[in-house]
């Protein structure tokens, strides 16, 4: 009963029903439209017969009398056909015809229009019959009766009623198999969706939609889904990794805090000391900011909420821009900073965004290229217009970035450098993943012979 109770909460066995019911209903109407409109034109017709019928036996009549009518009748009554005669005396006794018995009060109703009426043909036949007949009054008070046997309009309803019948079977029964066929896939891909469902909730992320390759709803649906499902799981393996990368990264900074503050504290008094230590903890607090702060901006970027709106922009004045800031840095560590703007390029972006990109990769490019003592630093910076699409490319003559590492580093918290002593987080190349992602771009780590060469490809319209 459970699963019987199952099926009929289905939708498509509800569906199921309706149409069966519309359909039936409608083959219905349709079958007695065809029997209606048929019984009318048969009855037409032997109303006609009848008509034509009597108005030859009244020729007959005005020739040769009554006498000339029993003639007639008598020899059509012999004739094997549908047609029906019978001429009988004031008293109701047959003189002439091919009936044998009709209803008493039939002659009562002379002179009306045909009617239908059950008769026995052949004495002693037992059996009755429908006829359509006409009662006249002849001279010399004899009774006439002209009709037509309804035999076969009777067989034509029996027949319409029999595929009616067959009609509205068929179709209940073609539309139960279907409902069967529909139903069995429909549920088996729906049960399908639940197991998938219930993997998931157990805490089975790689669980994914079957896709059967038909290219139906179901399909176009369950590629959604499993789009869906697969940003999701990138999102919370992501998540994961941001906590135990925070946890990691984070943990150290702060222990090393407590113990400097505890060292003060427990050693003599001394102000300078104590100025040194909380000096020490300013600054140590204000790389945790930045690492929050860069955490945040992440955050928002990748659930598309840039901080700045995006407009129009010029990518090369952007760069221009930044590149004049970091000058001075450069300068310091006797680096080359090189920025090639050839031509405008105008796409639509957040300047805030892209400002920060280009900040993070000359930043990056500064404190991690480490090129050989033999050779200088320099870092090339470049905006052009390709295909369409906006491509920043900031290159340096540095080690480089292995092939191996270069997908990774672009998540949270990656450093190559394991001894940590320079500054930094590890969310720089995060950041500009995330914001190339928001602008439906790519971003390409390559060798650039010797060093890095990082690709950012945003479109030209991206918004």
């Amino acid at each position: 009963m459970t699963a019987l109770g199952k099926v009929l909460r289905t939708t498509v066995f509800k569906l199921s029903v309706i149409y069966i019911g519309v359909f039936s209903i409608f083959a219905v109407a349709f079958v007695l439209y065809i029997s209606y409109n048929a019984n009318a034109l048969l009855n037409d017709q032997l109303r006609a017969t009848i008509q034509a019928e009597i108005r030859g036996l009244a020729e007959q009549g005005r020739i040769g009398g009554v006498a000339a009518i029993f003639q007639v009748i008598e020899e059509r009554s012999h004739r094997p056909g549908a047609s029906l005669y019978l001429i009988t005396d004031v008293n109701g006794r047959i003189l002439t015809g091919n009936i044998s018995q009709v209803p008493a009060d039939l002659f009562e109703r002379s002179g009306m229009g045909p009617i239908t009426v059950s008769y026995e043909r052949n004495v002693g036949e037992g059996s009755r019959h429908l006829a359509m007949v006409q009662v006249l009054r002849l001279p010399g008070g004899f009774w006439m009766l002209v009709g037509r046997d309804i035999g076969e309009r009777e067989q034509f309803r029996q027949i319409i009623s029999r595929a009616l019948a067959w009609a509205v079977a068929l179709m209940i029964a073609l539309a139960l198999l279907s409902w069967v066929f529909v139903s069995r896939r429909v549920l088996k891909r729906i049960d399908s969706v639940a197991a998938t469902s219930r993997r998931i909730v157990a805490g089975d992320l790689t669980g994914r939609l079957e896709v059967t390759g038909s290219g139906d709803e179901f399909d176009r649906l369950a590629e959604s889904l499993n789009d869906m499902l697969g940003r999701i799981e990138h999102l919370l393996y992501g998540l994961k990794d941001v906590s135990d990368n925070i946890a990691h990264d984070l943990k150290t900074p702060l222990t090393r805090l407590r113990n400097r503050v505890e060292a003060v504290l427990a050693g003599p008094a001394d102000v300078d000391a104590y100025r040194n230590a909380l000096e020490s903890t300013i600054e140590e607090s204000d790389h945790l900011i930045k690492v929050f702060n860069a955490l945040l901006m992440i955050a928002r970027v990748e659930a598309g909420s840039p901080d700045g709106a995006m407009a129009e922009v010029e990518a090369g004045g952007i760069v221009r821009d930044v590149a004049e800031l970091y000058e001075p840095v450069a300068e310091e560590q006797n680096a080359t900073l090189d920025v090639s703007t050839p031509e405008p390029v105008t796409l639509r972006a957040s300047r805030e965004l892209l400002g920060q990109v280009v900040a993070n990769l000359i930043d990056n490019a500064l404190k991690y290229a480490s090129p050989p003592e033999t050779r200088p630093l320099r870092i090339m910076v470049s905006v052009t217009r390709e295909d369409g699409n906006a491509v920043l490319r900031v290159a340096d003559n540095g080690v480089g970035i292995p092939e191996a590492e270069r997908e990774r580093v672009l998540s949270r918290f990656v450093r190559l450098e394991e001894s940590r002593s320079q500054t930094g987080s590890g969310l720089g190349l995060s950041l500009v993943a995330a914001v190339a992602r928001l602008h439906h771009g790519t971003i390409t780590l390559g060798d650039n012979q010797p060093g890095l060469i990082v690709t950012v490809r945003l479109p030209i319209d991206a918004g």
